[in-house]
């Protein structure tokens, strides 16, 4: 009977741990819904935001080509109508003086006629209407004029936009901080992991470890301790007083022994500074980045699903690189490199960052 309530209570605890998993769960999934549901009201008004002020412009440039035109048809409209008006009362007085005349001519009264005569005898004074005449206005030209204009409204509209929402998305990312801790099972024997896995160095000797297939060896790199396979996801490492590092993400399957090629076509996707001033975007040929300032503090941006891998300057708020149309397959892990020591040069260490707002795998 004992033995049966051990196993009871055994069975009981299991359950209870098992309905504590899945409370969890539930907590994560609804949580997951409520960042998703976020993302997409602030993509929407984002949106929204962007193409009221694309049409906006497209409606001012309309409206000023209507004007500009409804402008010239006016000032020809006006111009037409003085002339007509003086040559319709030129018209008048001279029909009248022809009426004038004729009755004269036919007037039998001696004495009347010539009395008349000298004033009726010479035309009235008119303009001369020879050389005056109006051109039709010319539109042609006004709605590519409006159109070039439009298009160049356009695009500094589109290129405000693009800077605000890049800003916006730069400064907003904090829901998808993530809490990155470093695997010391994955460090090479010769890197120093701190006790709360936030920094690596590189030491001078070597530790005696046990071999492991999850340890780098000899790539002086250590990997994060938690992968991603969903979402956005950010952490920033301050790489300050280094003249070495590469920092990025790897695939968990990466191999890990040997000659390591870091780029994407091998599962990794990084960036490093090398000789104290060359700083690289690992691809099949590293590609040079242009770096005006050194960075102090790097931000490691990923898009899971758009297949992108960012790197930013953080206090300078300035993108460095970005690995874009990826597509991942699998976990993706926080990948570290502190380099060699350089003769006791590189030996701060990279520092993972306190984020102010975490989430779960």
């Amino acid at each position: 009977m004992k033995q049966k309530k051990t196993q009871l209570g055994i069975t009981e605890a299991k359950i209870l741990h098992m309905i504590q998993e899945r409370q969890r769960k539930v907590h994560e999934l609804k949580q997951s819904l409520k960042l998703s549901t976020e993302a997409a009201d602030r993509e929407t008004a984002n949106g929204v935001r962007v193409f009221s002020a694309l049409i906006k412009s497209l409606e001012r440039a309309q409206a000023e080509l209507i004007e500009m035109t409804e402008e010239n048809q006016k000032r020809t409209e006006k111009q037409t109508k003085v002339y007509i008006t003086e040559l319709e009362q030129e018209a008048f007085e001279l029909t009248r003086r022809r009426d004038e005349m004729e009755e004269l001519s036919r007037s039998k009264d001696r004495l009347r006629f010539l009395q008349s005569f000298p004033s009726l005898k010479a035309a009235p004074p008119t303009k001369d209407w020879t050389d005056v005449s109006i051109c039709p206005a010319i539109y042609e030209g006004i709605t590519r004029t409006a159109l070039v204009k439009a298009v160049d409204e356009l695009t500094e509209t589109i290129k405000n936009e693009v800077k605000m929402i890049r800003d916006a998305q730069f400064n907003n990312i904090r829901q998808n901080a993530v809490d990155v801790t470093l695997d010391p099972d994955t460090a090479h024997p010769a890197l120093i992991v701190s006790n709360d896995g936030k920094q690596v160095h590189c030491d001078y000797e070597w530790k005696e470890l046990p071999d492991s297939s999850k340890r780098f060896e000899p790539a002086i790199s250590v990997l994060g301790t938690r992968g991603f396979s969903c979402g956005r996801l950010y952490y920033d490492v301050q790489v300050k007083g280094k003249t070495g590092w590469t920092l990025g993400v790897a695939k968990g399957s990466v191999n890990r022994k040997g000659e390591i090629k870091l780029n994407p076509e091998n599962g990794y996707w990084a960036i490093c500074l090398r000789d104290r001033n060359e700083y690289f975007a690992l691809a099949a040929h590293p590609v040079p980045l242009s770096v005006n300032d050194h960075p102090e503090k790097v931000r490691v941006f990923v898009d899971y699903e758009e297949g992108l891998v960012s790197f930013y300057d953080v206090n300078a708020a300035v993108l460095l690189h970005s690995y874009t149309g990826q597509t991942f397959t699998e976990k993706l892990y926080p990948f570290f490199s502190p380099g060699s020591s350089d003769s006791g040069t590189n030996t701060a260490p990279l520092i993972i960052t306190p984020v102010k707002q975490q989430r779960s795998d």
